[in-house]
C-alpha cells in the first residue's frame, strides 16, 4: 500500500511539473502526460506492466461521459448558435466524409479488408473537444468570423457520430451487419429522444431544487451525466449524444452558481483527460511503434492535409465561409482523447489484423504535436486574430472575466440607511444596489425601496483593472497582553504606512470606525503600504 501510494504521489507531482514545462514551452500539457505514461510503462524506465484493455476501456468510457457533457455544458449558445448549422454539418456529415475518406485511402494503400479500413477512420473520424477547448482558452485565441465558436460546438458534439462509426464497424467485423440500419436507427433516435426528454427534466429539477449545502449542486450535476448517458444506453441508443444536448441545455439555463459550476466540470475534464493520455502512455510499448509508424504517419499525414481539409471546404463553401476560416477549421481537426476510447473499445470487442491501439497512439501523438502546437502560429499567420474579440465570451462561464466586485452590508437597528429609501442614500460612485435580501426573500431594490432592519443590501462595484502593488493585506491576532487589547482604535498609535480596514470577531466580521473597542483574539485585517 505505501509503495503504492508513494508511485501514485510520484506520478502527480510529475504531471504538476509537466503542466509547467509544457506551458513554458508552448508544448500540450496532453503530450507530456502520453510521455509521462510511456515512463512508467511496460517499456518505459519503470516497467509497470500493464496492459488490460478491458479496465482503460471502461475507465475512459466513464472519462467520455464527463467530456462530452463539459463540451456542451461550457458552450455559449447565443455566440454558437449564428455558427450553430456549419457546426452541425461539421459534427455529422464532416465525421462521416472523414470516415469515408480515410478508410478508401487505408484500404488502397494496404491489403486491409473493407470493416478494417473503415474502423481506422471511424477511430479517428472526430476531433477532440478538451484540446480545442484548452488551447483556445490557454492561449486567449480570439479567432474571426465567430470561428472559435464552430470549433467549439463542432469539436464538442461530432464524438457521438464518430462513436456510431466504430460501433458499425464492430459490428460489421464481428459478423452482425444484418441489424446495422435498425442500430443506426436506435442510436440516433433514442440519443436525440432521450437527450432532449432529460435535458428538460433536469433543467427544470434544476430551477426549482434549492440546495442545502454548498457542493450538492456540483454532485447532482455528476448525477445529469451519467443518468444522461446511461438511459439512452440501455435502450440502444447513443449515450455521447444524450449527455452532449444535456450539458448544453443545461449550461444556457439561468442556474445559480454557474460560473463555479463550469469551473468545477473544467477540473474535473482536466483530471480525466490527463488521466486518459496518462493511460494511453501506460497502455502502450513504445518498441511496437517502429512496425505501425509507416502507415500510421501516412494516414495522419492523409486526415491532416486532403481528408479534413478536403471535407472542410466541400461543407463550408455552401456557407460562403471564407477561405482563411476554412484553413484554420481544418488544421484544427485535433485527434485526442475519443479515438483513444474509441480505439480500446474495439481492441477489446474484436479481434484484428492489425494492431490498431498503436496506429492511434501514433497518430495522436503527431495530431497534439504538430497541429496543436501550431494551431496558435497558423491562426496568426492567417491573420485571424482579432484583439478586440475575446474568446472567453463564447463559454458559459464568461462572466467570471467581468471586473465586478460585490459587497454585503447588514442594516442593523440604528444604521443610519435603516428606514430610508435607496434613493435617499448617497452611495459611493460607481456603485449599485443589486439585491435586497430580508429574511428569506430575495428583492430586487429600486429608488423607492425602503431598508429596514437586519436587511442584508448586496452592493456591486467596478474592480480595479489590476492590483495595485504598494499596497499589502496583513492579519494581526490580539492576545491577552497585546498592547492594543482593550483600547479603542482611535487611542492606537496612528501610522500613516498601515490602515485597520476589518475585525473579525466570533466568526463575524465589522468594519470598524474610531470608538470600536478592541479585545482578546480580535482579528485584525490591516491594508499596510510598503515603504
Amino acid at each position: 500500500m505505501g509503495i503504492s501510494l508513494i508511485l501514485v504521489t510520484a506520478i502527480i507531482f510529475a504531471g504538476v511539473f509537466l503542466n509547467n514545462l509544457s506551458d513554458r514551452l508552448g508544448m500540450p500539457v496532453l503530450l507530456a502526460f502520453i510521455l509521462l505514461g510511456m515512463f512508467f510503462g511496460t517499456d518505459g524506465f519503470l516497467k509497470i506492466p500493464f496492459d488490460n484493455f478491458e479496465v482503460a476501456g471502461q475507465i475512459c468510457s466513464l472519462a467520455l461521459v464527463f467530456i462530452m457533457f463539459y463540451g456542451g455544458f461550457t458552450t455559449r449558445w447565443e455566440m454558437a448558435k449564428p455558427v450553430s448549422k456549419q457546426a452541425i454539418v461539421l459534427a455529422s456529415a464532416g465525421v462521416v466524409g472523414t470516415v469515408v475518406l480515410t478508410g478508401l485511402f487505408v484500404h488502397w494503400i494496404t491489403d486491409l479488408s473493407w470493416a478494417e479500413s473503415f474502423l481506422i477512420g471511424s477511430v479517428i473520424g472526430s476531433t477532440d473537444a478538451a484540446s480545442v477547448f484548452s488551447i483556445l482558452r490557454a492561449r486567449r485565441l480570439n479567432l474571426k468570423y465567430n470561428t472559435a465558436s464552430m470549433l467549439e460546438m463542432e469539436s464538442g458534439s461530432n464524438d457521438p457520430c464518430s462513436y456510431m462509426c466504430t460501433a458499425l464497424c464492430i459490428a460489421w467485423i464481428s459478423g452482425s451487419s444484418n441489424g446495422l440500419g435498425i442500430m443506426i436507427f436506435q442510436q440516433i433516435f433514442f440519443g436525440l429522444f432521450f437527450g432532449f426528454l432529460l435535458a428538460w427534466v433536469f433543467s427544470y429539477l434544476a430551477k426549482k431544487i434549492h440546495f442545502a449545502s454548498d457542493g450538492f449542486d456540483m454532485l447532482f450535476l455528476l448525477g445529469v451525466a451519467l443518468c444522461s448517458y446511461a438511459v439512452p444506453e440501455m435502450f440502444s441508443g447513443n449515450g455521447y449524444l444524450s449527455v452532449y444536448i444535456v450539458g448544453i441545455v443545461l449550461g444556457n439555463c439561468d442556474l445559480e452558481n454557474q460560473s463555479n459550476l463550469v469551473a468545477f466540470f473544467d477540473g474535473i475534464t482536466g483530471i480525466v483527460q490527463l488521466l486518459i493520455f496518462f493511460l494511453l502512455g501506460l497502455l502502450s510499448f513504445p518498441s511496437r511503434l517502429k512496425d505501425v509508424a509507416g502507415l500510421a504517419f501516412l494516414i495522419a499525414l492523409f486526415i491532416t492535409f486532403i481528408a479534413r481539409p478536403f471535407v472542410v471546404w466541400l461543407l463550408l463553401r455552401p456557407f460562403h465561409a471564407p477561405k482563411k476560416q476554412i484553413l484554420i477549421v481544418s488544421w484544427a481537426g485535433l485527434r485526442g482523447a475519443a479515438s483513444i476510447i474509441f480505439a480500446i473499445m474495439a481492441v477489446g470487442s474484436v479481434n484484428l489484423s492489425i494492431d490498431l491501439y498503436h496506429i492511434v497512439f501514433f497518430i495522436v501523438l503527431f495530431s497534439i504535436l504538430f497541429q496543436g502546437s501550431l494551431l496558435p502560429v497558423f491562426a496568426q499567420k492567417l491573420d485571424l486574430i482579432d484583439d478586440k474579440l475575446d474568446v472567453m465570451k463564447t463559454f458559459t462561464d464568461y462572466q467570471r472575466e467581468v471586473p465586478v466586485r460585490f459587497v454585503e452590508t447588514r442594516i442593523p437597528e440604528n444604521h443610519p440607511w435603516c428606514d430610508k429609501t435607496l434613493k435617499e442614500i448617497i452611495l459611493p460612485p460607481k456603485t449599485l444596489a443589486i439585491l435586497l435580501i430580508r429574511k428569506d426573500e430575495k428583492i430586487i431594490p429600486n429608488g423607492d425601496t425602503v431598508l429596514e432592519k437586519d436587511d442584508r443590501l448586496v452592493l456591486s462595484a467596478v474592480a480595479a483593472k489590476k492590483q495595485i502593488d504598494p499596497i499589502d493585506l496583513r492579519e494581526i491576532i490580539i492576545e491577552e497582553d497585546s498592547f492594543e487589547n482593550g483600547k479603542k482604535i482611535k487611542e492606537l498609535p496612528k501610522k500613516e504606512e498601515a490602515l485597520v480596514i476589518l475585525i473579525e470577531r466570533d466568526g463575524q466580521a465589522h468594519i470598524p470606525n474610531g470608538n470600536f473597542k478592541l479585545q482578546k483574539d480580535d482579528v485584525l485585517v490591516l491594508s499596510k503600504r510598503e515603504l
